[in-house]
């Protein structure tokens, strides 16, 4: 891996989830948690579902949209869930069980990017997985992951997202393009060395996408393209990762590219940084650290949290024949998320143009950004 910038500043990873931004105490040992350690074969739709013996899951949803006027947003859905205790140590609850009892906590994160406008409009809430406010159901129709009024239904032909906040809400219908992708070993997707530092970790990286977004009180009839991502684990992030840079990019030849970098805090990207081609047909190639090289163009600093982000990007993937641009489409994408994980970081809608096989290629996604204020230490 080869990663520079254009300027003196870098910090030595989205989907991102609160559940891994969160700072609590967890209790119980890591051995009483379901963990991760080799290919998680993962079978659909069984795996849409959750997997609560692991100490962190979560369901994100982000995408990029146009209204029939012609008004471009981009927008992030995330449900995280967050096991508070281990399974050992939940056996050992005394007797009689207080109805508000539970392991589980639900963290949901939501945005809409106002590109016109120029505004980043936030939304988050937090609630216990008890006397139904928040949770993970399975039924004939598919999988129901829900949050007080937010939701995302997954059927076996088309998913449905529900969330709002005080400026904004969205309810988007999604029907799958492709077929679900498995990052890295049939799902075993590496966060370090150890082989237990890893997730299960799948994508649908296209979704024809149409629905409602409200903004200021005026509803936007929305078209456009988006990216599902679903990824549990157990292990915490290997000590001396001081956050990480995700992409999901979804260009107009019919390919996407998902592809994450660890940043160590003195010694460059980790090892373990890897990412995926998916081809026109829906195949997916592995990309090792070695086939990526990310050069940062330019930077945007908060007024809100001071952080420092990349906000442009030149990407070069030889073995595929890969050179984008990528480019920040509002430079103010930051999530600041005082309610729940109390982490700030950034999220982001992009655009990109450059070449894919010599043949000039264009295309839309999103950007994660962790750990560019503070470093964390909380479960992957």
């Amino acid at each position: 891996m080869r990663t520079k910038m254009a300027n003196s500043f870098w910090v030595p990873m989205g989907v991102l989830t609160a559940a891994l931004l969160l700072g609590a105490a967890v209790s119980g040992s890591a051995g009483d948690y379901a963990t991760v350690t080799g290919p998680c074969q993962l079978r659909f739709p069984e795996d849409h579902g959750a997997h609560p013996r692991h100490r962190t899951e979560w369901w994100y949803y982000t995408g990029n949209v146009r209204s029939t006027e012609g008004r471009r947003f981009g927008y992030q859905f995330t449900i995280f869930r967050y096991r508070l205790s281990s399974p050992g140590k939940q056996a050992s609850w005394p007797d009689p069980a207080s109805q508000w009892r539970t392991a589980q906590l639900f963290i949901g994160h939501g945005a809409v990017s106002d590109l016109n406008r120029k505004q980043h409009l936030q939304a988050e809430l937090m609630s216990r997985g008890a006397l139904g406010l928040a949770g993970v159901t399975e039924d004939k129709d598919g999988v129901r992951v829900y949050l007080n009024q937010w939701q995302a239904r997954i059927g076996p032909e088309q998913h449905r997202i529900q969330a709002s906040g005080d400026a904004f809400s969205l309810s988007l219908d999604h029907t799958p393009l492709k077929t679900p992708v498995s990052h890295g070993d049939k799902g075993y997707s590496r966060k370090g060395t150890a082989p237990g530092r890893a997730s299960c970790y799948y994508s649908i990286t296209r979704l024809d996408t149409a629905g409602i977004i409200t903004v200021a009180g005026e509803r936007h009839a929305v078209e456009g393209v988006s990216w599902m991502d679903h990824e549990y684990s157990m292990a915490p992030l290997e000590p001396g990762i001081r956050g990480w840079d995700w992409f999901s990019l979804q260009l107009s030849d019919n390919t996407e590219l998902m592809f994450f970098l660890l940043r160590q805090k003195e010694t460059g990207i980790h090892p373990a940084s890897s990412g995926t081609f998916v081809d026109a047909a829906g195949k997916a190639h592995h990309l090792t650290f070695d086939a990526l090289s990310v050069t940062v163009k330019q930077t945007w600093q908060s007024p809100e949290s001071g952080s420092t982000y990349p906000v442009a990007w030149i990407i070069d993937i030889p073995p595929r024949r890969l050179q984008l641009s990528v480019t920040a489409n509002l430079k103010n994408q930051e999530m600041r998320t005082s309610q729940t994980s109390n982490v700030n970081y950034w999220e982001g809608s992009v655009s990109i143009t450059g070449a894919a096989g010599g043949s000039p290629v264009s295309g839309v996604g999103y950007v994660e950004l962790t750990g560019y204020g503070k470093a964390f230490d909380a479960p992957m």
